[in-house]
This record gives C-alpha cells, structure tokens and sequence, in this order.
C-alpha cells in the first residue's frame, strides 16, 4: 500500500494556497495526499482536496496572547496533536509538509508520538524572511525547512534549508509571462490587505486618492478588497471623490486584477509578495503592525532593496502622506516600470515545481534510509 503525504496547513489563504499549489504538482506526479488542517479553515468544499481525505484539528494560536488565552491554545494544540497521532496510525503517511502557523503544529506534533519505523518524515515550508513562531517550534523535527526567500532570520543552525520560493495558485503563476504596462489615460490601482481586507486601508486610501486633483481622480480605476462591513462607506467615499471602484471582500478573480493593475496597494505576507513578483508588479507595502516578529516588515524590506516595491509603515501612513506620494509616482511610468522589471526580477517562479521536487528527493533518501 502505497503511503500518503500529509499536507499540513490552514488559517487564512496565505497559508492556504501555497500549500494547495504544491498539492496540486505532486497529485500530477501521483501522489496520494491527506490534508490535515484547522477548524478555521475547516473542510475544503472545492478545489484539489475536495474529494479527498481531510481532517480537522484542534488548534489554536499562542503568540501575542494573555496568559489565560495561551493555556486554552496549548491545550487545543495538545488535543489536536493527539488526534493527529491516532489518524497517523491509520494511515500511515510517508511525510507531512508544514506550512507554518499553528494548523501545522498537531500534525507534526502528532507524528512525534508514533514508533520510529512508522514516524513520517518533516518538511517545513517558511513562507516568510523570518522564521514563524509555530516553525521555529517544529524545526526540531524537521529533515529540511524550504524557504522562500534568499535570506530568513532565526533559522536554526544546522539544519538543512533549500530555497524554493513561494508556491503560487497557477492562474497567478502564468502572470509570469506577462508584460507590464505602464499607465496612460486609465489608472488600475488594486487595493488589497490579507483574507478580510484590512481596515486602515479602507479608511486612509479613499481619504489619500480624494485629496488628488480633479483630473486625476477621473482617470483612477480603484479595485479594493473591503471588508463587509466597511464596503457601504468605502464605496460612498469614493462616490463623493467621483472615482469609479469595485469592491468586495474576496475576489475569486484575483489573477485578472493583478494583469490590469498598475499600482498594488497592500500588506506584505509572504504570498503577497510572492504573487507580486511573479506577476511583475510595483507596490506599496505596508507591513501587518502587530506581527510579534515583524515578518512582514522583513519581507517588504527585502523587495524595497530590489527595487521593486516603497514602504510606508502603518504609524507613519496618512491620507495626506499617501496622497503626495501618490500623486508623485503614478505620475512617472518609468519608475513604476523599472520596480515592475525589478519586482519581476525578485520572483522565484515554478516554486511548486521545486518544493515538490525536494519533497520527492526526501522522501527517496528516507526510503532508502529505512530500507
């Protein structure tokens, strides 16, 4: 009987989808996959895992939390954990991949429970420049962690590393080949701030683009990820300043708004920016604040000594901070070209190609170890 691979991920579509595209490349190579995930992200509906083994953990996260919060998420950790363990002697997977945060914890930790002949092999991918907490926690265990990015801080001395880049979905990963071109008469600027929309950017960005000359505003084409609750003012704000918008709190259709954008506006997890390079497009980043190790600070940082992206920290953003440079920069294609090329120029493209590669290379040497 042949022995499946665990994919181990969930939380939010930055986690998600990278862990769905390596997905996607090995079942073409015909592998039997698993996917072990969280009661957030909770059972896949559509997509690749649709019709195939899925199982819901316990989990929860402990960074950034009070004392009696990290207690609850410890002991829902340890009950997914247990859980993995019994599903893993049932179905006795090769390997388990992580894809960071806390949906990969049970998984991995679950693993560590059963006899070395049957213990699965680790492999970790890391998303962003620095290490996640929940990998840091896992690489212990780990044959190899996979990253995404040339440098990563706080990785463990020793330890095997490959750069893969990020996977990306494929609609995406076909940008890769597509042209940027600078705006004319039209501007498509594309307004987006992580699985909900993030909120400052629902506040500050019609208030920053309403500040610019009248002229200017007719030309603005505004595609923005809103959240629910926000959209009725956002959308009013945008009336008033006589911009043409479309807005949602999810866009299924995410590739074809990347290809017409001149400008991304958004937060900088490691997926957003794995998807802005491999589509080749300028950006401004502003980094989540509350992140305990500022992984996205680090990740924009990388991609702004590129070239490819400008940098506004959220303490720092104003509507009228934003709209002077705004008003500067889509005002001067070239340099919205050249961060185009250079953004281009950063993507690690084919990443699930790769990361499916490594996997398979692991999984032969551990075959041939325990043979």
């Amino acid at each position: 009987m042949t022995r499946p691979i665990v994919i181990a991920a969930g939380g939010t579509g930055g986690h998600f989808f990278p862990a769905e595209a390596l997905a996607t490349e090995l079942a073409s190579r015909g592998h039997d996959l698993v996917l072990m995930t969280d009661q957030r992200a909770g059972k896949r509906l559509s997509g690749l895992f649709k019709d195939r083994p899925q199982y819901v953990l316990d989990g929860a996260g402990v960074a950034g939390k009070g004392l009696s919060a990290k207690l609850r998420g410890v002991t829902a950790l340890l009950r997914g954990a247990w859980a993995a363990r019994s599903l893993h002697k049932q179905i006795n997977p090769i390997a388990i991949i992580g894809f960071g945060g806390y949906p990969s914890v049970p998984p991995i930790l679950g693993s560590r429970f059963t006899s070395g002949s049957k213990r699965p092999l680790v492999i970790l991918h890391e998303g962003n420049a620095v290490l996640g907490q929940a990998n840091a926690l896992l690489a212990r265990f780990a044959t190899t962690i996979a990253t995404s990015y040339p440098t990563v801080a706080r990785l463990p001395l020793g330890l095997r590393t490959a750069l893969t880049g990020m996977p990306v979905r494929p609609e995406i990963e076909a940008l890769f080949d597509e042209s940027y071109t600078p705006p004319g008469d039209a501007i498509h600027l594309l307004v987006w701030g992580g699985s909900l929309g993030a909120r400052v950017f629902s506040t500050i960005v019609p208030e920053a683009l309403a500040l610019l000359p009248a002229g200017f505003r007719a030309r603005l084409h505004v595609t923005q990820q809103v959240h629910e609750k926000d959209l009725a003012d956002v959308r009013a704000a945008y009336e008033k300043a006589g911009i043409r918008c479309e807005l949602a709190p999810f866009f299924t259709n995410i590739a074809d708004q990347l290809k017409k954008a001149h400008l991304v506006i958004g937060r900088a997890g490691g997926s957003s920016v794995a998807e802005l390079t491999i589509s080749g497009r300028p950006s401004v980043l502003v980094p989540l604040p509350i992140a305990a190790s500022d992984e996205q600070g680090a990740n924009a940082s990388q991609l702004v000594d590129e070239g490819g992206a400008w940098m506004f920290r959220q303490n720092t953003l104003t509507p009228e901070s934003l709209s002077a440079f705004l008003g500067t920069l889509l005002n001067d294609p070239e340099r919205l070209a050249a961060a185009a090329k250079a953004a281009r120029a950063f993507a690690r493209p084919r990443s699930a190609r790769l990361l499916a590669d490594l996997v398979e290379a692991r999984i032969s040497d551990y075959r041939s170890s325990t043979s």
